[in-house]
C-alpha cells in the first residue's frame, strides 16, 4: 500500500481549504495549487479562520494550531506539487477543466502517486481515461463544512484497484473522517437520496400544498432531521443543487431528479440561498 506523507490540493475554495487544513491537523505536508495569488490568500485566511475557532472552543491547542498552518505551503506553480503522494482536486465542477488538470497531475507525479476528485456529480472515469495511471484515480467526495463533517465517500471507477481504494479508506481513517465506499455514477450515495428529496420539498412549496416553514418544521420535528429541506437548500446552494440534478437527470431520465421550474426560476433570479443572502429565505 504506497506511503502516504505528502499531500497535493487544486483549489482553495470551500472545500479545497477544508480538505487542506483537515489534512494537515492530522499530520500531513500540504502544498496548496490555486491559479491565482487572491484566491490563495483567501482560502489560507479562511483556514486561520477556522483554527482559531477550534482554538477558541478549546477542541487544538495554539501550537497544534500554529503546527498545522507550518505544514500548509500555498502556489500558483503546479510544479510544486510533484513530490505528492496523493492529489485531491478541488475546482470547478467542470469536466473539460478537471480532465486537462489530470492529464497535467498525471504527467508531473511520481509513478505511484494517486489522483483524487472531489467531485459531488462528475464522472470519475471520464477524468481518470484523461491520465496513464487509471487505476490510481478515485473520487474522495468531502462534505460542507469539511472540518466538522465526518463523512467522505470513496468513489470506484470500473478500473480503480483495491489497493488504491485501500490506502484510500486508510488515509481517510488518520483525518479522523469514516469513509464509505460508493461506485461512479452520479451522485454517489449522499447525493443519490438526499437531491430527489431536497427536488421534491421545492415541488411540494411550488404546487401550494404547504408553506415552506412548515415542510421544514415536518422534517426536523417528524424526521429528527437538523434542519428541513428547504432550509437545507438555502446552505448548500440552488446553484449548486440546480447543478448536480441537472447531472443526474441528465444520466438516469428519473422524474425525480428533474429540476422543478421554481428551483430554475430562483438560480436565474440569482437567489442562491444563504451565499447570495437570497433563496427560500432572506439573509440580508
Amino acid at each position: 500500500m504506497p506511503d502516504i506523507k505528502r499531500v497535493g490540493v487544486c483549489g482553495s475554495g470551500l472545500m479545497g481549504s477544508g480538505i487542506a487544513q483537515v489534512t494537515a491537523t492530522a499530520g500531513y505536508d500540504v502544498v496548496v495549487f490555486e491559479v491565482d495569488q487572491a484566491a490563495l490568500d483567501r482560502g489560507m485566511a479562511g483556514i486561520r479562520k477556522s483554527l482559531d475557532k477550534f482554538v477558541e472552543k478549546k477542541a487544538l491547542s495554539e501550537a497544534e494550531r500554529d503546527a498545522t498552518l507550518k505544514r500548509l505551503k500555498t502556489t500558483t506553480n503546479l510544479e510544486d506539487l510533484k513530490e505528492s503522494d496523493l492529489v485531491i482536486e478541488a475546482i470547478v465542477e467542470n469536466m473539460p477543466a478537471k480532465k486537462e488538470l489530470f492529464k497535467k497531475l498525471d504527467a508531473l507525479l511520481a509513478p505511484h502517486a494517486i489522483i483524487c476528485s472531489n467531485t459531488s456529480s462528475l464522472c470519475v472515469i471520464e477524468m481518470a481515461a484523461a491520465t496513464k495511471r487509471p487505476k490510481q484515480i478515485a473520487g474522495l467526495h468531502f462534505f460542507n463544512p469539511v472540518p466538522l463533517m465526518k463523512l467522505v465517500e470513496v468513489v470506484k471507477t470500473i478500473v480503480t484497484s483495491q489497493e488504491t481504494i485501500d490506502t484510500l479508506f486508510a488515509f481517510a481513517a488518520t483525518l479522523g473522517k469514516k469513509a464509505i465506499l460508493a461506485q461512479d455514477t452520479p451522485g454517489f450515495i449522499v447525493n443519490r437520496l438526499l437531491v430527489p428529496y431536497l427536488l421534491y420539498a421545492i415541488r411540494m412549496y411550488e404546487s401550494g400544498l404547504a408553506s415552506k416553514e412548515d415542510i421544514d418544521e415536518g422534517m426536523k420535528l417528524g424526521c429528527g432531521h437538523p434542519m428541513g429541506p428547504l432550509t437545507l437548500l438555502d446552505f448548500v446552494g440552488l446553484d449548486t443543487t440546480y447543478y448536480i440534478a441537472e447531472i443526474m437527470f441528465d444520466e438516469f431520465k428519473d422524474p425525480l431528479m428533474a429540476p422543478p421550474p421554481l428551483l430554475k426560476r430562483m438560480v436565474l433570479a440569482g437567489h442562491y440561498g444563504k451565499k447570495s443572502g437570497k433563496g427560500f429565505y432572506d439573509y440580508t
